[in-house]
């Protein structure tokens, strides 16, 4: 893929991903987001410092253009690029559900649609939540292998938080304008029904405050309803939203433009402006590139600050142009497949996530070479920025609203007599409003990783994780250290899922069961120690 606007690359490295469940030999020494292999680190140099779980919010470099901060605040240097992993913060979840709902229809997931974060981000982690605006910091891990930790392997997890939206707190109105794709592809079963039933929830579940517009779209667009207080006229909304039926094919380009176009005219100043567009995204009329599709909004988007909400459905989806659509709209992903995940995302999530707690969200994880042999971000591929732009405050990163948790796991291979300190991970962003950029830190030791993994002691959400990371490298095809086979982790998820009451960790057992028995094939324990090259 070509390289995203603002300088986040989007290079997808599934077909890096290491071949036949074998690790490669090459390296790749300079960080990135992980990258496709394994990182390694040949001199030492110290980077910004805080505590595992995270301080107080303090100004960040760059907001002393606006006089808020003095030089001696300032972090220090960060360490040499050869140790650090720099990657935007992704909410996104589409990619595991339509993976589940491949499974269910007896089929494997292809292997560029599954994103180990979008796995792993879909679970619950428990995180210490931060007092104020911001995120809280947590890192921590396990070792993955038999044996003490030093010159293993671990998992290190790194865990950002923010506050949940306050249930008596009065939130800014919302201004949605919602397109909706009424084309031939959408007439199957859980498509434009589950469409049209998560719009009816919805319009119950917002406040009266709240403005909707409405646009459908097949060949052509066509504003149902433009930008409406909802008050009295919900029976009005329902009604369009009842009429909507499918035809004709699909014209992305003009759904999105016409939807931009409405959202702009019934823009609300100190309000939550917003597209939501519900589509399988399978385009085939008009501009069917994502760039183009959101080069012809992009000024608009800079001006007003509207963000775009992507809700994938169907079975044959186009997951690409999504995720192409909502990272330039500097929004998030997720997918719906049954009216219970369409009640959880446009009932439990979207009316009280609406409000932004970060905008432009990056972080960057420095390794200490001095403990540190090689390490692997699992996941974040579409994700990268460059080292150098973690500072760089028009570098475009991830958007995050309240109560959303972030996980990045890292492949983590100490030295032999490694002791102390093993990473920082610094997560910075700009404040929704004044756009004042921030920074909070975590460190993590070597004593906090050197547990087992799947000991009886052991993190059962760090381990749940750890099922999900390992489902998603397996169903692309590629493999971890230690990485058990899918019948193993079927397992491990079918006991988490009883040990921790949750029936999502129940959900994920089913779908490993599936894959397993879809493939017919239990690869065992994946490779890991021995063909991994050396770091300095």
């Amino acid at each position: 893929m070509e390289d995203r606007t603002h300088g986040r690359t989007y290079r997808r490295t599934l077909g890096l991903a290491l071949a036949g469940g074998m690790l490669g030999a090459a390296l790749l020494t300079g960080c990135g987001a992980g990258g496709g292999g394994y990182n390694s680190s040949a001199k030492r140099a110290d980077g910004p410092q805080g505590t595992s779980g995270g301080g107080q919010v303090v100004p960040a470099p760059g907001a002393e253009k606006d006089g808020a901060q003095k030089a001696e605040d300032r972090p220090e240097k960060p360490v040499a690029p050869d140790y650090l992993s720099t990657f935007a913060l992704d909410v996104d979840t589409a990619s595991y559900g339509y993976a589940r709902r491949k499974l269910g229809d007896g089929e494997l997931p292809g292997a560029e649609t599954v994103r180990p974060e979008e796995f792993v981000n879909s679970f619950r982690q428990g995180y210490r939540r931060p007092t104020g605006n911001g995120f809280s910091v947590t890192v921590d891990g396990a070792r993955t292998g038999e044996g003490s930790g030093a010159g293993g392997w671990s998992l290190v997890r790194v865990g950002l938080a923010t506050r949940v939206a306050d249930e008596d707190a009065e939130r800014p109105p919302a201004a949605l304008t919602f397109v909706v794709d009424i084309s031939g592809s959408m007439a199957g079963t859980g498509r434009l029904d589950l469409v049209k039933k998560s719009l009816s929830i919805l319009t119950d579940e917002l406040r009266d405050d709240d403005s909707v517009s409405l646009v459908t779209f097949s060949d052509k667009a066509k504003t149902l309803v433009p930008m409406t207080r909802l008050r009295d006229h919900r029976g009005k909304i329902r009604d369009a939203v009842d009429s909507m039926e499918p035809t004709d094919s699909t014209n992305v380009e003009a759904g999105v433009r016409r939807g931009y176009e409405e959202a702009v005219a019934g823009h609300r100043a100190g309000a939550n402006n917003r597209v939501v567009l519900l589509s399988d995204a399978l385009a085939n009329t008009g501009e069917t590139d994502a760039d183009a599709i959101l080069e012809r909004i992009d000024d608009a988007r800079r001006e007003y600050g509207i963000t775009l909400f992507g809700v994938g459905v169907g079975s044959d989806y186009g997951d690409a142009l999504m995720e192409r659509l909502t990272d330039r709209g500097d929004g998030h992903t997720t997918y719906i497949g049954d009216e219970t995940q369409a009640r959880k995302v446009f009932v439990d999530q979207l009316p009280a996530h609406i409000e932004l707690r970060a905008r432009d969200a990056k972080a960057q994880v420095a390794f200490d070479p001095k403990n540190v042999k090689q390490f692997k971000l699992i996941g974040y591929e579409n994700r990268k920025v460059a080292d150098d732009d973690f500072r760089d405050d028009s570098v475009d990163g991830g958007e995050v609203g309240p109560g959303h948790t972030v996980t990045a796991l890292y492949a983590v291979r100490l030295r032999d007599g490694a002791a102390g300190h093993v990473a920082t991970a610094t997560v910075r962003w700009l404040d929704p409003k004044t756009r004042a950029p921030h920074e909070r830190s975590g460190t993590v030791e070597t004593g906090a990783i050197d547990g087992s993994l799947w000991g009886d002691g052991g993190d059962k959400r760090l381990q749940v994780a750890a099922v999900a990371a390992y489902f998603a490298e397996d169903l692309r095809g590629g493999a971890l250290p230690d990485q058990p086979g899918l019948g193993e982790l079927s397992t491990r998820a079918a006991a988490l899922a009883a040990g921790t009451e949750d029936s999502s960790v129940r959900k994920l057992a089913t779908a490993i069961d599936q894959a397993d028995r879809l493939r017919g094939d239990d690869r065992g324990p994946g490779g890991g120690g021995e063909q991994e090259g050396e770091m300095g």
